[in-house]
């Protein structure tokens, strides 16, 4: 079976795709998602044997409207209410409690649902045309870069998936900030185009998860995704150098010497200064590194690249949602360059 793909003329066609149970990858402002009938167990059950991802990692359900999300939760806390109102319709997922006509095969089994509400008119489209909200993870096999273009859809979803509405590059291009709002204590479980501080603002005992720059243990069940398994991560080998500009460049020529003879590729933060690998453009500032990401980790693996080095440096408010993307493609291979001490003169 080959993926039809569609444009935006085509939204009727992809709603009753969703309608019968089948799967239709579409654009939204963060990444591309594989959407289905969040009302359907069997649908849901395609979405993981299409992706390879694992039975206990829960799925996004997406709504198309800030009345629509009283129709998949319940006892919306007041935190949870001035969420919605600040960020919702955009790049915010919420963890609420869950109604019982959502199947436990969109949530793993949890008491609970992460709840979103895009910005991206053709995914608001999408959800209206198929009538009923969508259970959507990134339109990739599960552990690859998400995909941010259809082209990459297909990449990954060609015969796995009916279809993908080809709705240009996103936005954002990483996924959803998550926030549980059921224990309590608002807390951020994934870092994305929402930053920390701008939910401080409005939830200010908003705390951060002790996972969001680390994996959780064999044992821990994830309450939403991206928290446990391999994640964004190409087939080349990805190694995070952070730091200073001056003493990053300096490492990574150090690792590229140590690795001559392989084809080896370096993410660009501060500049084009290798002359022995293959160069991609990530951005100078952290919003457009974000949205470049994981387009270049793609790029790499149609390059042939075997070693990826990543420059990295903090320096605005989407550096964690990118920091948090790098270190799982990176399977937490992370090096903190330093400055060279200077030698006093005589």
């Amino acid at each position: 079976m080959e993926t039809k793909l569609l444009t935006i003329d085509n939204i009727a066609e992809a709603g009753e795709i969703i309608r019968r149970g089948g799967l239709a990858a579409f654009p939204t402002e963060t990444v591309y998602g594989l959407g289905a009938s969040a009302y359907d167990a069997d649908a849901a059950a395609k979405i993981y044997a299409a992706k390879g991802r694992p039975s206990d990692n829960p799925l996004i359900v997406h709504v198309c409207s800030k009345e629509q999300i009283n129709d998949v939760a319940e006892d919306i806390s007041d935190d949870a209410r001035r969420l919605i109102d600040a960020f919702m319709p955009g790049p915010l997922t919420l963890i609420l409690r869950k109604r019982d006509r959502i199947s436990d095969g969109v949530t793993a089994g949890l008491p609970t649902v992460a709840v979103r509400y895009p910005s991206h008119e053709t995914a608001r489209a999408l959800i209206k045309a198929a009538g009923v909200p969508i259970a959507a993870p990134s339109a990739n096999i599960s552990g690859k870069p998400s995909p941010t273009t259809a082209r990459d859809v297909l990449e990954d979803m060609n015969g796995r998936i009916d279809a993908v509405i080809d709705g240009g590059q996103c936005e954002v291009g990483v996924e959803s900030t998550i926030v549980d709002t059921t224990r309590g204590t608002p807390v951020l479980l994934r870092p994305g185009g929402v930053t920390y501080d701008m939910l401080k603002a409005v939830v200010p005992d908003i705390r951060l998860d002790k996972n969001v720059l680390s994996s959780l243990a064999p044992d821990e069940k994830p309450i939403s995704p991206g928290m446990k398994y391999k994640h964004y991560a190409p087939e080349a080998q990805v190694t995070v150098v952070e730091g200073e500009k001056d003493a990053v460049q300096a490492k990574i020529k150090e690792l590229l010497a140590e690795n001559k003879g392989k084809k080896c590729g370096v993410l660009i933060m501060y500049g084009a200064v290798y002359d022995d690998a293959v160069m991609i453009n990530g951005g100078y500032e952290n919003s457009e590194y974000a949205r470049n990401l994981f387009a270049a980790l793609r790029e790499f693996d149609r390059l042939g690249t075997e070693i990826v080095f990543a420059e990295f440096r903090e320096n605005d408010g989407c550096a964690l949602a990118v920091k948090n993307r790098l270190y799982k493609a990176a399977a937490y291979r992370v090096i903190k360059a330093e400055k060279t001490a200077k030698r006093p003169c005589i």
